[in-house]
């Protein structure tokens, strides 16, 4: 059966940050028979303006949405507003209680850390937003020059592309190892298993 996997979108999100997994996770169906049903989540059913003005429909608002058992959020500048958001923040923690993984990209730690999640993991984040989560999850420990860190259900990942690796990981710790390499060569992306 396949895995809900969710990627939250919002204004001013990074279009790799969420791009680049969704096209691994996608990718990854044609040699796991279907493993995740991946969609796109917003907090309101509208016409979400990305980062240089790329416009993306979200399958789903978060009220409507179906429960993931895989909820990824991106980052991007608009993670900085959000984080005001009670509704989103709230959404991130009670899914965070329920689901099997929940993945960041970028400055999506952020929203993870205003949710309080970070608290005693490590973490990772873009390379320039250090200070910025240093301030919002004074005792998490910060991991700089990774692609990503894994505390077990959730996984964060440096800045954009990062994501890419992060997902792959995540596809072989999940699907194994060789969905995870086959998922890298279609995509021409140069991988090495960590």
């Amino acid at each position: 059966m396949a895995r809900n996997l969710a990627i939250m979108i919002f204004d001013d999100v990074e279009v790799l940050d969420f791009c680049g997994p969704f096209e691994v996770f996608s990718v990854a169906n044609y040699f796991s028979e279907g493993a995740f049903n991946v969609y796109l989540i917003a907090p309101e059913q509208r016409t979400i303006v990305a980062r240089n003005g790329l416009r993306v429909i979200p399958d789903h608002d978060l009220e409507e949405a179906p429960d993931p058992d895989i909820l990824l959020i991106p980052g991007g500048w608009g993670t900085r507003p959000l984080i005001h958001n009670a509704g989103v923040v709230d959404y991130i923690r009670q899914q965070a209680e329920r689901v099997e993984r929940l993945l960041s990209v970028c400055t999506g730690s952020y929203l993870l850390a205003k949710a309080g999640l970070l608290d005693g993991l490590e973490a990772t984040t873009h390379h320039g937003s250090f200070e910025m989560l240093a301030e919002l999850a004074p005792t998490a420990t910060l991991v700089r020059d990774v692609k990503y860190v894994d505390n077990g259900r959730i996984v964060l990942s440096g800045g954009i592309s990062a994501g890419i690796n992060m997902s792959l990981y995540v596809v072989g710790r999940l699907l194994g190892e060789e969905v995870a390499r086959k998922t890298a060569a279609y995509m021409e992306y140069d991988w090495e298993v960590p």
